[in-house]
């Protein structure tokens, strides 16, 4: 649920978590954007922080430069490390090389996914 109480943006914002193709990474402020909410990027974590939503690939969300925003060495870090080295990205030094997720047609990249 958002800051107005509208689970709206939340699913939205889950949509556009599960359409980032495996073994690819979004930055949360992508993730907004692809959700039609651009500049909600803390909407996307704190809702990543508070889901208990099965399956939703959490793992293939990190910082806009490909950082894990875990903290180094703790479980969650580990964890999404793991997790992402099992899709096949390269993982150095915290960070995912060279997998950025992209806009599957023209206008989800300029108008987000489809509702």
């Amino acid at each position: 649920m958002d800051a107005s109480g509208s689970t709206d943006a939340a699913q939205r914002i889950f949509a556009a978590i599960r359409a980032i193709p495996v073994g690819e990474v979004a930055g949360y402020g992508e993730v907004a954007r692809r959700a039609g909410l651009p500049g909600r990027a803390r909407l996307v974590a704190r809702l990543l922080s508070t889901s208990l939503e099965p399956g939703l690939p959490w793992h293939r969300v990190c910082r806009s430069d490909g950082r894990i925003a875990f903290p180094q060495g703790s479980h969650g870090f580990d964890e999404q490390c793991a997790r992402l080295r099992r899709e096949g990205a390269t993982v150095v030094g915290g960070r995912v090389v060279g997998r950025r997720a992209r806009a599957a047609t023209l206008d989800e990249a300029l108008w987000g996914p489809p509702a």
